[in-house]
């Protein structure tokens, strides 16, 4: 008895994250769309804050399927309840979100560096 108590609430420290192609998509689209909004450091600062509570996260994400199926497809739903149960999860996500993020900044940036050319002369006219 005293064997299995000191096992208890033992936790896998070095398992490897399990990322299929369906919850791979999932989580890009999560992400762009993070970024699309302007929220990434809430969105960081959130699943940061949630990180230990993230299992149990999932569990009410299981919990609530039934209620959501109502309203949604639940095939991504399910990948992503799956994948949040992972231990390194949010540590995956919060990457994506800053990776979708510095690719918005380059892209940005990109589009700022072309600027109109001039004409021949060298000079900006003003239309009247």
């Amino acid at each position: 008895m005293k064997e299995w108590f000191r096992h208890a609430f033992a936790v896998e420290v070095d398992a490897e994250l399990i990322v299929d192609d369906e919850c791979e998509a999932i989580i890009d689209k999560l992400a762009h769309e993070i970024v699309r909004r302007r929220l990434t450091t809430p969105a960081l600062l959130a699943l940061e804050m949630g990180r230990p509570l993230n299992y149990i996260g999932s569990q009410a994400m299981v919990f609530m399927q039934p209620i959501v199926s109502v309203l949604f497809d639940t095939k991504g739903y399910e990948a992503f309840a799956r994948f949040m149960e992972q231990r390194k999860s949010v540590d995956y996500l919060c990457d994506r979100i800053e990776q979708a993020e510095a690719d918005s900044i380059a892209k940005q940036n990109d589009s700022d560096t072309t600027t109109p050319t001039a004409d021949s002369s060298g000079e900006c006219h003003d239309e009247d």
